[in-house]
């Protein structure tokens, strides 16, 4: 590990989170909120002012040799990014009373697209709700892919770094050159948030909870201005924009930025992933229909429309609510529980497992159960007709056991620390999914978290990160040879 080398980066990272973080100051001017620009305006002078500092650490210019960046380099330098995003980020809630943890908190709910909230009140400036959606914006497509696609000196260094941030089970790019593919992705991603923008001021919603809306919904994050969440504004057309937009954010961006160069929306369909995604919620969905319909007295069609949204929010790990589902039936409840396993696609803007682990994982199984009665069988697995490598494979089995053994572990922690196994339980998954809300009257769709202990909220925080770098980066962190410091 080169510590010069991460240093610098960490620095170009941070110089330009600087900038990002002025962005408010506007809104401040606009709505003229003069004491919140105090706020931004001093964490980004702090994050200009560190990533300044870093980038001087060595002397010796090491901008070429940023080209020659490792992969375990990548892996420390994403971590680290997320890590300093997400204190930059709470900087601003420092100056309205938050207290350091829940300031982090609502800062890494907002940056890892989680949703969960330490609200309690709604009554604060508007500049502080639109930093809410604008960090669910950034970190919906990735910030190290936006600086991959912006900052020269990643051109080359940007494909380790790219892939650091998102470490799907395959490398899945739009064109030859990363930061090509970087670019036509925030393209695709900026120009459907302008589009649900549109759609959502058509409909009738202002024009600034149109924005902050539109941002939460395609980053798959579920922050809102609205206390109610998406139900709050009492409108069918708005219901069904934002989740025909969850339903696009939950949907690969590489896939829909092929489908808008070739013009063939064909290659939705001839995707596998996402023909199972489609599926399993379309399913899921009926499911929940029917025990809305027979056990809580829907009408066929409330009992469609209020599964297909509630469903897809909490598959793509979007989290805004249409319902209060906390009133909604035990066998309900456990339906949407199921749901919140589901995940979105690789390369999208949702979390979770991913659903292209799910069908290695389906395959994996298949496999060895056609071996046990056929030992002698070669056999391999695909992927839109592709094979799928070994490494990749035992990558996906690890990464599952990881999943599934941090959720155990932080369900049990919470469960004891809170005395609440629906708490415990349905919290872990909501955090390490970045999903947001849980199941509760505390923590559900229209609760929030800060009535937790201080400890919860640590390990919510920590979930929240792990799983918005799914696992292995962080994994990676604790490895003795990984902290071997060498020279540049």
């Amino acid at each position: 590990m080169r510590l010069n080398y991460i240093s610098k980066a960490l620095g170009l990272i941070l110089t330009d989170i600087g900038f990002v973080t002025f962005v408010p100051i506007l809104v401040a001017l606009y709505y003229q909120e003069w004491n919140c620009m105090l706020s931004f305006f001093a964490s980004g002078i702090f994050s200009l002012a560190f990533g300044d500092i870093l980038s001087k650490v060595d002397k010796k210019d090491t901008d070429d040799a940023l080209n020659d960046l490792k992969k375990s380099e990548a892996l420390i330098i994403a971590s680290l990014a997320w890590i300093l995003f997400g204190l930059i980020a709470s900087i601003p809630f420092l100056f309205y009373g938050f207290t350091p943890i829940d300031s982090l908190f609502e800062a890494v709910s907002g940056i890892t697209t989680t949703g969960a909230t330490i609200l309690t009140s709604f009554d604060i400036p508007k500049t502080l709700l639109f930093w809410r959606s604008f960090t669910q914006w950034l970190g919906g497509m990735g910030i190290i892919v936006l600086f991959v696609a912006i900052l020269p000196q990643f051109a080359v260094a940007g494909r380790q770094m790219f892939y650091a941030e998102s470490p799907g089970p395959t490398e899945e790019k739009v064109t030859p050159r990363i930061k090509n593919t970087a670019s036509a992705l925030w393209i695709v991603y900026a120009g459907l948030t302008f589009l649900c923008t549109l759609c959502l001021w058509i409909a009738g919603m202002n024009p600034f909870d149109c924005i902050c809306n539109a941002m939460s919904t395609l980053s798959a994050g579920g922050f809102s201005p609205n206390p109610e969440s998406i139900g709050g504004y009492h409108s069918t057309a708005i219901m069904y924009i934002i989740f025909i937009f969850m339903f696009i954010a939950g949907a690969s961006f590489v896939v829909q930025s092929k489908v808008l160069q070739k013009k063939d929306i064909r290659l939705f369909w001839k995707s596998e992933e996402f023909r199972l995604y489609t599926k399993i919620i379309l399913t899921i969905s009926l499911i929940l229909a029917f025990y809305l319909w027979s056990e809580n007295n829907f009408s066929v069609v409330h009992a469609i429309s209020a599964s297909l949204y509630q469903v897809l929010s909490l598959a793509t790990s979007t989290g805004s609510s249409s319902e209060n589902y906390h009133l909604w039936s035990l066998d309900a409840k456990l339906v949407l529980f199921i749901a919140m396993f589901v995940s979105s696609c690789s390369g999208s803007a949702g979390g979770g497992v991913k659903m292209s682990r799910w069908l290695i994982l389906w395959k994996y199984i298949k496999n060895e159960m056609y071996k046990i009665l056929h030992r002698n069988a070669v056999l391999s697995i695909k992927i839109d007709r592709v094979v799928v490598a070994p490494d990749v494979i035992k990558q996906t089995l690890f990464f599952m056991f990881c999943f599934v053994g941090i959720f155990a572990l932080t369900a049990l922690l919470i469960t004891i620390q809170e005395e609440d196994l629906v708490i415990g339980v349905t919290s872990a998954i909501a955090s390490l999914g970045d999903i947001g809300p849980a199941f509760g009257g505390i923590i559900g769709p229209m609760g929030n978290y800060s009535t937790l202990s201080e400890f919860t909220k640590i390990i919510f925080i920590s979930n929240m990160l792990i799983g918005r770098l799914e696992i292995i980066p962080f994994l990676v962190l604790l490895h003795k040879d990984f902290w071997t410091l060498k020279k540049g």
